[in-house]
């Protein structure tokens, strides 16, 4: 099968060391996520979370690539991580598992490597990191999406502590999450003013929490909370009273540079298939790959997958030179989650009838590519951003 990974190429771009993760990676998936088309399909149909994966993913230290190595993590740039998750996304074609690794990399972690206390840091970075803990942040209610800022869940002082009301939705992780970080208006605020972040234990008194079920990504377990009158102490904020609207954007700026990652290496197994299959299926006394109109989808194909990896690594580059990304994260996003629904819509197409059946897993890759324009700022959104940046 054809090879379209950074690895068997020139790529002067990436270090040796960076190299290696895409190749330590791939190895990994190869060997311990890889293979299970029937177990795939079936937890797709049961909205089943696949534990044994996640669980593997931190033995080998994937959810901890980027949290310092003090608290636990890899210590790796986020290029390196953006390359490794690439890696992973080509080789393990559970798209739910690697959503809820990212949502839980971002939206748990990311917060309180930046703005938690240290004993926050060394009560949950280490075993979310390692995977023995699954965390989420719950922002989404139903009145606010895209308007994340304009929440109604409130969080009320009340002696050494805070009493939360309100609900969440759409929250990813939910169902299996041992750490929520929930964020709440604190006081008369609007928009973003007043707005704090706080650890909720999931056996909170108050708390429940429900399934959603979803048309794609249906193995990334996804709930909704309801909080009636969860009392938590002092010492369960995050960062400051008041300033959880910059841990949430925080959070958002690493999430929108870097959960796309494995849906490029998912990009990248498709097209790999879709050229074997051209190659291999025959009509009218040749391949049908000699076609035109197969032949070029696939260098659209191809086209899309280059300029999606460059896109997400020169985020990782900005990242990690100290300096603002929020446009390169921005138009990564955007760019990488339209191109991964054209990719696989045209490799269903190209696939015809086989693609239409569930055993080769098109259908299910369709509709998990679906949710990536809307999750994490809708495309919209992402363009709102590009365009403030350049002065519109």
């Amino acid at each position: 099968m054809t090879d379209l990974s950074p690895t068997a190429h020139d790529a002067p771009w990436l270090s040796q060391d960076q190299l290696d993760a895409c190749t330590n990676v791939a190895r990994f998936a190869a060997n311990e996520l890889a293979g299970d088309a029937e177990g795939m399909r079936r937890r797709d149909w049961e909205s089943e979370f696949w534990r044994e994966g996640w669980d593997a993913c931190g033995r080998f230290g994937i959810q901890g690539l980027p949290i310092p190595e003090r608290w636990g993590g890899g210590g790796a740039t986020a290029l390196t991580t953006i390359v490794a998750l690439d890696a992973l996304g080509h080789g393990c074609a559970d798209n739910g598992l690697l959503f809820s690794i990212g949502a839980h990399m971002w939206s748990s972690e990311v917060p309180l490597w930046h703005y938690g206390t240290d004993e926050q840091r060394e009560a949950w970075l280490p075993r979310l990191s390692r995977g023995e803990a699954v965390g989420i942040h719950a922002i989404t209610e139903p009145e606010a999406g895209s308007d994340a800022f304009s929440l109604r869940t409130r969080a009320v002082p009340d002696g050494d502590g805070y009493v939360l009301t309100g609900r969440k939705t759409f929250i990813t992780n939910a169902p299996v999450a041992d750490l929520l970080i929930v964020f709440a208006r604190v006081g008369q605020g609007e928009g973003p003013f007043g707005i704090t972040a706080f650890i909720v234990p999931p056996d909170a008194q108050g708390l429940e929490i429900t399934h959603l079920d979803k048309m794609g990504l249906r193995t990334s377990p996804m709930g909704e909370l309801a909080l009636d009158g969860v009392r938590v102490g002092a010492g369960a904020i995050v960062g400051q009273e008041g300033r959880g609207a910059r841990v949430f954007q925080t959070s958002m700026e690493w999430e929108r540079g870097c959960i796309m990652a494995t849906t490029v290496g998912a990009m990248q197994r498709v097209t790999e298939q879709t050229i074997a299959y051209a190659k291999e299926r025959r009509q009218f006394g040749q391949s049908i790959g000699k076609f035109e109109a197969v032949a070029f989808k696939i260098a659209d194909m191809k086209i899309r997958l280059d300029a999606a990896r460059a896109l997400i690594y020169r985020t990782g580059v900005v990242m990690d030179s100290g300096k603002p990304f929020t446009s390169e994260a921005a138009e990564a996003k955007v760019f990488v989650s339209e191109a991964a629904v054209q990719t696989h819509l045209d490799a269903l197409q190209i696939h015809a009838g086989a693609g239409y059946m569930t055993e080769t897993g098109l259908e299910r890759a369709v509709r998990d590519a679906l949710g990536g324009t809307i999750y994490s700022g809708t495309s919209e959104i992402q363009r709102r951003i590009i365009a403030k940046h350049l002065g519109l």
